[in-house]
């Protein structure tokens, strides 16, 4: 039998199952719509109509095999949804396919929810573009699946703009409609300060292990029947962005430097590991049932020492790469090397700080850049250390009003 004929065979297979009344839920395994089982008529549960299934008792050592294959052959969205699919057919596909898929710094690839919070590729710069909707005030991070930014790209996080007297909220979510903090998709937010100079990327739940949660009047505001009572979310500072008075005019560029909380400064050295989050917490399992992605059953942070809170010069601290002035153009220039293409006050690129160490090679890599390419389209190229939240946290403060800074 050929490879393809068994794949074919494996979608028929789960296709008989999900008419029965099944609803594949790639989040965590197949359920009923109802959450429980139902019977088809003949007695016999669904539930156990699918242990019986012979693709769920496949010899590990066969299922691995066709799994690895899956994997290697789709490299790339659309086809890597085959890898998502696999692992929302049961119990034993999930566990061999959480051995084979890699993280983002060695597959290059975004396949699960957790993929979003851990660091980017150390060879490459994943390419994303970022929507945003002036009426509504929200912004959909997508990652790009061609050069171009015609297609559609494939959704990742959305955010939702709040203002209140003092300060101004950006709530992140993996929800690209319910981006409320009570949804269980929330995943962290980024608040402002008063003038839009200063900003805090909080994360929802520890970025690595021992993180401390900082204590806010939001966190005292939520009630039990906003979150899952069992693991309501904290805020867990992850990164201080803050923009430097602007003492060259309205039309000067903007100047900024981001101390990342949980990235130590040696990230960026070879053979420097940053924190990765390995799966969401269990409070959050109901949650994600909705999400066309993958979740686990345990809640596991990569044991990784970290400097303490008062320690600055251990932590990662990036800058922006400074602009030089083109005669002929008469205007500020960077190389975005073609990703963007209309001037703007926002754009920016961030480089590692010379604080962090003797100037080398290392530190003149660009490790997030951001860009106008439309009236309401911006790309976003990031890699290691930062992770696609960390990333569009970062650019959601480019988006904010600055009266002291313009």
């Amino acid at each position: 039998m050929s490879f393809r004929s068994i794949i074919q065979d494996m979608r028929d297979e789960i296709g008989s199952i999900s008419r029965k009344g099944f609803e594949v839920k790639l989040g965590y395994g197949l359920r009923s719509r109802s959450h429980r089982a139902v019977n088809d008529g003949s007695g016999l549960p669904l539930v156990d109509a699918l242990k019986q299934s012979c693709w769920a008792n496949i010899p590990p050592e066969l299922l691995r095999d066709v799994l690895m294959r899956i994997e290697e052959t789709s490299d790339s969205w659309p086809p890597r949804k085959d890898v998502v699919a696999c692992a929302g057919v049961c119990r034993n596909w999930r566990n061999i396919m959480k051995e084979i898929v890699k993280t983002p710094e060695l597959s290059n690839n975004l396949t699960f929810p957790i993929s979003l919070k851990q660091p980017g590729p150390r060879d490459i710069t994943l390419q994303c573009f970022i929507k945003r909707n002036r009426t509504a005030q929200t912004y959909y991070l997508y990652l790009g699946l061609t050069q171009a930014l015609t297609d559609d790209g494939k959704f990742l996080l959305a955010a939702r703009k709040c203002r209140r007297p003092t300060c101004t909220d950006y709530l992140i979510s993996l929800d690209l409609e319910n981006m409320s903090k009570g949804s269980g998709s929330y995943i962290g937010k980024l608040r402002s300060n008063f003038l839009g100079t200063k900003f805090t990327a909080y994360d929802a739940q520890p970025p690595y292990a021992g993180a401390m949660v900082s204590k806010s009047r939001s966190t005292r505001l939520v009630g039990s029947k906003q979150v899952s009572p069992r693991i309501p979310p904290g805020n867990y500072p992850v990164a201080h962005i803050a923009y430097e008075s602007n003492v060259l005019g309205s039309r000067g560029p903007r100047r900024m430097q981001c101390l990342m909380d949980s990235i130590p400064a040696s990230a960026i050295e070879p053979g420097g590991v940053a924190p990765t989050q390995t799966d969401f917490p269990i409070g959050s399992l109901d949650s994600f049932s909705s999400i066309p992605f993958f979740r686990s059953k345990s809640a596991h942070v990569e044991q990784l020492p970290l400097p303490s809170a008062g320690q600055k010069e251990g932590k990662l601290v990036l800058k922006n790469k400074a602009p030089r002035w083109h005669e002929q153009l008469q205007c500020w220039c960077l190389n975005f090397r073609g990703r963007v293409t209309v001037a703007s006050v926002k754009n920016f690129q961030l480089v590692a700080s010379e604080e962090n160490g003797q100037a080398n090679q290392e530190h003149d890599k660009v490790i997030l850049q951001f860009g106008k390419v439309g009236k309401d389209l911006f790309t976003m190229d990031y890699r290691y250390p930062l992770s696609a939240f960390q990333a569009f946290a970062i650019c959601l403060s480019s988006f904010d009003t600055k009266i002291a800074c313009e």
